[in-house]
This record gives structure tokens, C-alpha cells and sequence, in this order.
């Protein structure tokens, strides 16, 4: 019989024994596998110091974290703002009751869904921003307004999804005390929406973030612009992805970390849902004295 507040039975001594064998197997083979890759790169001369020297150098660890990692980080945040507000505004225009507002809203999203973010970054670069002299400055808007558009797509079905989640009751009890539709959605669905939609919005935070380096197709900003002269002036193609794609991890767990801080603070731990197993348990009779005189329990 299962202990109390599983929802499972728990693994016997034989399930934890393969258990055990398959985390060592797994592990075995991870560590193969790493060291593959290190002997491969010190046999192709990827471990020499002359190919990691520049990012011990002082000049160009500051052109990096400045030219590079400040400047992506700058186009995410701008394109993640300007994603939860498309979405939120298309979201909610789906979920609209007049025809004439929901399948517009409807069109915009799929069709920003649709099409790939390499696509509009190259559009918004030669036909938004066209006109536009300095060449940093137009990349840097095209970059941010295309994922602006695909990942403000993706939220406003996020936004939709977490609006409907919500237990059909909250609307109808704040319509039941006089409230308007626009007093429903901001006061009582919207907040606890968004307690819903956290972990997806996290998801396409991290996503945006990654998607500026296809900035490098038009020219470039950010990380990926700071890595072509460096691994053509020192042919380190390997260390430099390696640096790079490094720096793109650290900051996403970073990224992930603080928002489960935000919902946490939000949301709160959850609690653990205990199930009581009853199948070899019997219901106890209520005890009843003498001298109650009611036809049950009180």
C-alpha cells in the first residue's frame, strides 16, 4: 500500500538498485563524452593559449561584456516589453465578443506565428528601417521590432490560454456585483492570469533573448557582432562559440532564476496535494453518546 501523500506507489530496493545503475551508466557515458570533445580539440590544437588568449585580455573581456552582452541584453528587454504589451493587446482582442475585432486579431497573431523571425528581421531591416543612416541604429530596431512581432504573437496565445484558465466562476461572480467587462478582465482575470502564464512567459523571455544573435544576418549587434573579429583575426572559431554560447547560457539561467524568484513572490510555494489512499481503509463510525439527542453529529 502506498504511504500517505503519494501519488505513486514508492520504489521498491530493486527499482532504486537500476535506478542507481542507470544515473552511473549515464553518468559514465556523460563523462565520455566530454572527454571525447576535449581530446578532439586539444588534437585539432583548439586548446592552445594563443586561441583563448583574447578573452583573458582585458581590452577585449571589455569590448564583450559592453559591445556585446550589454547591447543584447538591451535588445532583448526592449523586444520582451514590446512583446507582453503586442500580446496582451491581441490576446485579449481574440477573446473580444464583436467579430469585427477578433478576427483581425486573430490574423495578426497567426500570421507573426508563421513566419520565422530570420524572415521579418530581414524585412523590418531593409523596408521599416530602410531609411535610416546609421547602420548600428537600424539593426538594432529590426532586430528588436521582429521579435517584437513573433514573440508578441506567441504571448497573445499565452495571454488567451491563461486568460481562459480561469475558473469561469471568477468572471461571473464580478459580473454578478455590478462590474463592467473592462473592470472583469483588469481586476479579477488578468491578475490571476498572469499567476498562470509566468512559466511561459519565462519560456519566451529566454527565447527572445537567444533569437537576438540572428541579428548577424543583417550586420549584427550584440554578442554575435563582437565574435566575428575576434575569431577572424585569431581563427579560433571553436573557443569563440564556446565563450559566447557560455556567456548566452549563464545569462539565461540568470534570466530563469529571477523570474521563479518573481513567482514565487507572486504565487507562492505550492503546496503539495496530499491523497489519502483508502483502499484498505474503512470509514470510522461517528461516535454518539446517550445523551445527544440530535439526529447527527453537530
Amino acid at each position: 500500500m502506498s504511504a500517505p501523500g503519494v501519488l505513486y506507489d514508492a520504489a521498491g530496493p530493486a527499482t532504486r538498485a537500476r535506478h542507481r545503475i542507470y544515473s552511473i551508466v549515464a553518468g559514465i557515458a556523460l563523462v565520455g563524452v566530454v572527454a571525447f570533445l576535449v581530446y578532439r580539440m586539444s588534437a585539432t590544437g583548439q586548446l592552445e593559449y594563443e586561441k583563448w588568449e583574447p578573452f583573458l585580455t582585458p581590452r577585449y573581456i571589455e569590448a564583450i561584456l559592453i559591445d556585446g552582452l550589454l547591447v543584447t541584453l538591451q535588445m532583448a528587454f526592449s523586444a520582451i516589453i514590446g512583446a507582453v504589451v503586442f500580446g496582451l493587446f491581441f490576446g485579449i482582442g481574440k477573446l473580444s465578443e464583436h467579430t469585427l475585432v477578433r478576427w483581425p486579431c486573430w490574423l495578426v497573431v497567426e500570421f507573426f506565428r508563421a513566419v520565422p523571425v530570420i524572415l521579418l528581421i530581414i524585412f523590418c531591416f531593409y523596408a521599416v528601417f530602410g531609411d535610416t543612416d546609421e547602420l548600428s541604429r537600424r539593426t538594432y530596431w529590426a532586430v528588436v521590432m521582429a521579435l517584437t512581432l513573433y514573440n508578441g504573437a506567441v504571448l497573445a496565445e499565452v495571454f488567451r490560454a491563461g486568460i481562459n484558465a480561469v475558473p469561469k466562476g471568477q468572471a461571473e461572480a464580478a459580473y454578478a456585483i455590478g462590474m463592467r467587462k473592462t473592470q472583469v478582465m483588469t481586476v479579477v482575470l488578468l491578475p490571476q492570469a498572469v499567476k498562470i502564464m509566468i512559466p511561459a512567459i519565462i519560456s519566451q523571455m529566454v527565447v527572445a533573448l537567444k533569437d537576438t544573435s540572428l541579428g548577424y544576418v543583417v550586420a549584427g549587434l550584440g554578442l554575435t557582432r563582437i565574435a566575428k573579429p575576434i575569431y577572424t583575426t585569431f581563427f579560433n572559431h571553436v573557443p569563440t562559440i564556446i565563450v559566447i554560447g557560455g556567456m548566452y547560457v549563464i545569462v539565461n539561467l540568470l534570466l530563469t532564476a529571477l523570474a521563479m524568484y518573481v513567482q514565487r513572490r507572486l504565487v507562492g510555494e505550492k503546496k503539495v496535494l496530499e491523497v489519502a489512499m483508502v483502499g484498505e481503509q474503512t470509514p470510522q463510525p461517528v461516535p454518539f453518546h446517550k445523551g445527544d439527542t440530535g439526529g447527527g453529529p453537530a
